[in-house]
């Protein structure tokens, strides 16, 4: 065999660290406001702010070695339509759950219907495993499956919310026990180099 053109050069691909399912206290890095058709959501950026784990996600997506380099630690928080259906309450009441919880885990904060406030602020969050199917790949992730006060998860008192399985199909075809990879996340623009996207 000859030998190929930039072998030398090419990076290999590793395994990334996965971050156990549990509790952790996050800060909130970024914030965005995203309008869809389907519903509006706040996406929260956030990294693990103490703890064995803490900057967990900037260590993540420095690690990462591919150019279109993805900021894995995100929560979509659903906005409620205001149109006053059942679906709508449930949101609503999710929603004010989530900010009550900001204002508990940040002596002083009171919530102002500017998101952008939310920057820079500590929250609990729940984190569990979730599966996925992506063409061939099979497996599972680490889910930020809520947000909690970070009360909670400092004192111990909270339960690691169950696995989230894909809906059973009759023949899936996949082997058990496939290895986890991250799911699409926020894209990071192009020409940032070790920096992080904040």
């Amino acid at each position: 065999m000859k030998k190929l053109n930039g072998y030398e050069a090419a990076q290999v691909y590793s395994e990334q660290e996965r971050l156990p399912a549990g509790g952790y206290v996050l800060k909130i890095l970024d914030v965005k406001y995203q309008e869809n058709n389907w519903g509006d959501v706040i996406l929260l950026s956030f990294d693990i702010a103490e703890g064995e784990y803490k900057d967990f996600y900037a260590a993540n997506y420095r690690a990462q070695n591919q150019e279109d380099k993805k900021w894995k630690g995100t929560y979509r928080l659903r906005v409620p339509k205001d149109d006053g259906s059942e679906q709508d309450s449930w949101t609503m009441r999710r929603f004010k759950t989530v900010i009550s919880n900001f204002e508990e885990s940040n002596s002083g904060y009171h919530w102002n219907w500017d998101e952008q406030t939310l920057k820079g602020k500590a929250i609990g969050a729940l984190f569990n495993n979730k599966e996925y199917e992506f063409g061939c790949r099979h497996g599972f992730f680490t889910n930020c499956h809520s947000l909690v006060t970070a009360e909670k998860i400092r004192s111990g008192k909270f339960k690691i919310p169950a696995d989230t399985l894909l809906k059973e199909k009759e023949d899936n075809g996949y082997p058990t026990g496939s290895t986890p990879a991250g799911d699409g996340f926020m894209n990071i623009p192009d020409g940032i180099d070790e920096e992080l996207p904040f």
